[in-house]
Order: C-alpha cells, then sequence, then structure tokens
C-alpha cells in the first residue's frame, strides 16, 4: 500500500457539537449584528460509503444533518464499484466451478451464459442495497437531498436541482473519485470506463482493456472469464504496480493460461470504429480489433465544479482537497473523507475516516483511522489478498528477513483437472520475529488475509503462527506449517 499523502499543516479545530459549531457562516444582517443559526450542524456532500457513514454517526450523536447526493445513494462501491463487481466476478467463476464439478461426477448440461440476465440481477440487488442506505439515513433522521451542492462560501451550499439555498456549521466533502479518461488520445470517445461497463446491453465478444492496476485486471478477469476474447494493454512490464512481485508474476502467469493476452510495455495510441466494431493502435505500432475499449488507468479526486476553491479549501495538482490527520482541509469549517482526499483509496478506509471525523467532531471521541496493516484484496480470477509489507519494501526498511513461500494446487481443483497454483508468502523480520507481510494468491485469498491481517496488527511473530494449530485440511493450514525459508537463487 503507498503511504498517507502529506497532508496540510493545520491548527487543530475546536470541537463541533450538536447544539453549535465552529463555523464561518457569513452574517446576513439580521439587524443586530450577530449570524443567523445556520440549518444544519453538518452538511455533507456526497452520500457514498464515507459520507454516509460520517453523516449517520453525526446523527446519533444528536447533530441536524444533511447529506446531498446527485447520483445514486450509495457511492461508487455500492453503486458502480465493488459491490456489482464481485457479483460479476462470481458470474465469471462459474466455468471454474463447471469444471471442477465434472470431476467430482455431476453431468451437467451445455452450459449457457446470458449477459442481460446476469446485469438485470445485478441490477436489482444494487437498487435493493440502495434503499437500504436511503433506510439507514432516514431511520437516523438525516436530511436527504437529491441534488448536486456547491459551496458557494464556508458554511454556505447552493443546492443545483431546487435552486435553493442552505447553511451549516460544518461541511464535509465526501465526494470520492471518477474515471479518468485522456482527452488528447485520438478517438477516446469510443471508450468506455467501469462505470459503464456495469450497464453494457451487451457482451462484448471482444475487449481490450487499458490499465494495470485493480480496476483493469478485474475486469480483464470478468471479461475473460465470461467468454470474451480479452487483452490487456499496459504500459509498464508487469500488472499491479506495488504488489508482492511473487503475486504479480503469478498472476501474469495464470492470466496467460486462462488465455488473456497482456500487451505490456505499451500504452493506448488511438482508437478507431470500424464496420466491425472498433480498432485500437498501440504506441508499439500493434492493432488489435475488439467491440469495447475499457479504460481504467486511473481515477482523479471529484472536486471540479464544487466551489472548493472560491471557498478557500487548498487543492492538490490532482484536484484531492488537503486535509490533516483530522480530515479537515485549509478551512476550519470544511473536511473531508475518503477518495477525494486521496489518502488511501479503499471503501473501508472511507469509512473509517468517516466515522472517526464524526466522532472527533460531534461525540467527544478522539480518534483516527489508522492506516497501518491494511488488508487488501484484488478479485482477479485467481484472486489475491495482501497486508502488510511487499518483499522489496521489507527489504528497504529492515537489515534482515526472512522469506518463507509455499506452492501447491488447491484440493478443489485437482478431481476436474485444474493446473492453477495457489500461492502463499509470508515476509517476516529476521531479527524481532514478526511477521511484516502475508501475500496469497489462490481461492479465497481476501478471506485468508483479512483474519490474518487480525493476528500482524497485534504483533504477532512467525513464532506464533507455528504455535498455531493447523486446520487440517485447509489451504490456511500452509500460514502455520511453513518452516522452510526461501532462498533466493544464486546469480550464475
Amino acid at each position: 500500500m503507498t503511504p498517507p499523502k502529506s497532508a496540510a499543516t493545520t491548527t487543530r479545530p475546536a470541537k463541533a457539537t450538536a447544539s453549535g459549531a465552529p463555523t464561518a457562516i457569513e452574517a446576513s444582517g439580521n439587524g443586530n449584528g450577530t449570524a443567523p443559526k445556520p440549518d444544519f450542524d453538518l452538511f455533507v456532500i456526497g452520500a457514498g460509503s464515507g459520507g454516509v457513514r460520517a453523516a449517520r454517526i453525526a446523527a446519533s450523536h444528536g447533530a441536524r444533518v444533511a447529506i446531498a447526493e446527485e447520483y445514486r445513494v450509495g457511492g461508487t462501491c455500492v453503486i458502480r464499484g465493488c459491490v456489482p463487481k464481485k457479483l460479476m466476478v462470481y458470474a465469471s467463476r462459474v466455468p471454474d466451478e463447471l469444471r471442477d464439478a465434472a470431476g467430482f461426477g455431476w453431468t451437467t448440461a451445455e452450459p449457457k451464459f446470458d449477459w442481460p440476465t446476469l446485469i438485470a440481477n445485478k441490477d436489482r440487488e444494487i437498487a435493493r442495497l440502495e434503499s437500504a442506505y436511503r433506510s439507514t439515513l432516514s431511520k437516523n433522521g438525516v436530511t436527504l437531498f437529491q441534488s448536486r451542492a456547491v459551496v458557494e462560501a464556508p458554511g454556505r451550499l447552493y443546492l443545483a436541482r431546487t435552486g435553493e439555498t442552505v447553511t451549516a456549521s460544518v461541511v464535509l466533502v465526501a465526494t470520492g473519485a471518477r474515471p479518468h479518461l485522456d482527452p488528447t488520445i485520438p478517438g477516446i470517445e469510443h471508450a468506455i470506463t467501469s462505470n459503464e461497463a456495469f450497464h453494457l446491453e451487451r457482451q462484448p465478444r471482444r475487449v481490450v482493456v487499458v490499465g494495470g492496476g485493480y480496476i483493469a485486471v478485474e475486469f480483464a478477469g470478468i471479461f475473460a472469464g465470461l467468454g470474451s476474447e480479452t487483452t490487456i494493454v499496459h504500459r509498464g512490464d508487469k500488472l499491479l504496480r506495488g504488489f508482492d512481485e511473487d503475486m504479480r508474476d503469478e498472476l501474469m502467469t495464470a492470466y496467460r493460461h486462462r488465455g488473456i493476452k497482456l500487451a505490456l510495455g505499451t500504452r493506448l495510441h488511438a482508437i478507431a470504429k470500424t464496420r466491425d466494431g472498433l480498432a485500437v493502435t498501440l504506441q508499439s505500432g500493434e492493432e488489435i480489433a475488439c467491440d469495447a475499449v475499457m479504460v481504467a488507468t486511473g481515477r482523479l479526486p471529484n472536486t471540479e465544479g464544487l466551489g472548493l476553491e472560491r471557498a478557500g479549501v487548498v487543492l492538490g495538482p490532482n484536484g484531492r482537497v488537503v486535509v490533516d490527520a483530522d480530515s479537515r482541509s485549509s478551512v476550519a469549517s470544511i473536511y473531508a473523507v475518503g477518495d477525494v482526499t486521496d489518502r488511501v483509496n479503499l471503501t473501508p478506509v472511507a469509512i473509517r475516516e468517516g466515522h472517526a471525523f464524526a466522532d472527533y467532531l460531534f461525540g467527544s471521541k478522539t480518534w483516527s483511522a489508522d492506516y497501518d496493516m491494511i488488508p487488501t484484496a484484488v478479485f482477479s480470477t485467481p484472486e489475491i489478498g495482501t497486508v502488510g509489507m511487499t518483499e522489496d519494501a521489507a527489504r528497504k526498511a529492515r537489515p534482515k528477513i526472512d522469506i518463507y513461500k509455499a506452492r501447491f494446487r488447491p484440493m478443489k481443483i485437482i478431481l476436474g483437472g485444474g493446473e492453477e497454483r495457489t500461492v502463499m508468502k509470508l515476509i517476516v523480520d529476521g531479527d524481532s520475529d514478526r511477521v511484516l507481510g502475508c501475500h496469497v494468491l489462490g481461492p479465497d485469498a481476501g478471506e485468508i488475509v483479512q483474519m490474518a491481517a487480525i493476528a500482524m496488527r497485534m504483533g504477532a511473530r512467525k513464532a506464533d503462527f507455528d504455535a498455531t494449530m493447523a486446520l487440517h485440511p485447509s489451504a490456511a493450514e500452509e500460514l502455520v506449517t511453513m518452516r522452510e525459508k526461501w532462498v533466493p537463487p544464486t546469480s550464475a
């Protein structure tokens, strides 16, 4: 994981309460020279994971809270991110399940996949979740404005849908991030992003995915698993920059084995419409015919047009809201959490930041999100789960490290003839014996690493792993049975 970017240096503000908070609302001339009482104690812009959590917790502390959302309640993760993506990942893994079923003696009819059915069922579940989020806000007394909100001045907001102006003691920006398309690439208007990929009416027979991070890798796995001819185009020489090298190498091997083409060390040069679909030209000169191009080369903090700079909020070069450790911006009454701050861009992090903000400012509970030992997963197939340091990072940070590795075929796939490997890796401080990193590639990697993260946050040593009784037969037992240190091969 990349560490949080440097924050603005500001003075810790006084705590706000439901009965009144520090505010910069301008006096409106009510005759006695005092500012009127604001409409709300807290106004949240953006009803995603971080914003909804902050609104709910602040309201539970007695604050008068409003939240504005111009699209759908739930944000990127629930509406067009983690949740629908994982539903589609599950769909893409069914062919593997059918292969394994035959090995266990099951006879199945000729399988047939229907893309519109998947999309319709996915949409039904997302609608249910959005309704649940709306219900949560309502039950907690949070006022929901279905509108874009623009900051006119500290403490004053304009609601674009109705044209009304509301005031608040504190404003929280939780608008997340948006996909980025490079406007200088000829034909980029023919490309889609992950936003549109969730709503395609038809499954593309041939698809080019541009990028090498989480989103690109996961969608490539989805498309390929559902039967699309899939190519990944990435400027780097490997996928998943920042992950442990063994995980990167093993995933690329697995993807190639699954028929996913990897065009590495090159960039998207142009897209052109043809009679048969689209033609992609790479900087290497290679041309690829396809039916869809999905670009996943990064996301930008979603601050454009919010009026933040006019209100005096300092933004970073990519548009992120610069905040301190308490999530406060350069303006005393304006805060920000989640991807819009470009610290650690993960949904659970946004939720923690939102919760900590609300507890601190409205609940007299001082704490902040802890960015140490954050577990994360890439829902590729095979899946990757990781927590802690990579081997490269550990070698740079510690004078001595020990590496433990295991590589094996998971039991589930053996009878069906599967050849994919599960890979597990522990990185241990050679002096203290503390486990610094845990990396898993294979089925249920995310579930395994989530539990390992608990032990690692508590400072578990390799000896503690060794002393833990194995649960047999399981894949996870390898984490407590690895005894032989890995020795890198000597160069010739």
